[in-house]
């Protein structure tokens, strides 16, 4: 089990029950924070616009070393970097689909440079077994 404690930087909600759920963790230089954020900011207004719910930015709070594997290890996070575990929710994986194609095919998702190494995403799409709110 990998588990950690992560502070969420960016919240856009939705309205709807979730479906299908893309998650990423990605390693962000802990003094580009505020230009992850807004990064984030911009392609969460894309994804929204194209039918996600919801979407989740959380900054590395509580990320204990593990013992096999851990959140840092799976991303290869230096010792300035900070692990963020990001997710989306959609209605359907249907609607996933084809929110993905039309945002990838938006200028606003594909900035110039990123504040993060790309290459070292960790990512996949989950159908959800349980969603409980209490």
């Amino acid at each position: 089990m990998i588990y950690g404690g992560f502070v969420p930087s960016l919240h856009g909600r939705g309205e709807g029950k979730t479906g299908y759920v893309d998650g990423s963790l990605v390693p962000v230089p802990a003094g580009n924070k505020e230009a992850y954020h807004a990064i984030a900011s911009r392609l969460a207004a894309v994804l929204v616009e194209h039918g996600a719910l919801r979407v989740v930015d959380a900054w590395g709070d509580a990320i204990p070393d593990g013992v096999v594997t851990d959140f840092k290890g799976a991303v290869k996070a230096t010792g300035d970097e900070q692990v963020v575990f990001a997710w989306v929710e959609w209605p359907s994986k249907e609607a996933r689909d084809a929110g993905w194609g039309k945002a990838m095919s938006d200028p606003r998702m594909h900035p110039d440079t990123a504040p993060y190494d790309e290459g070292r995403r960790a990512h996949g799409g989950f159908v959800p077994l349980m969603d409980a709110s209490f």
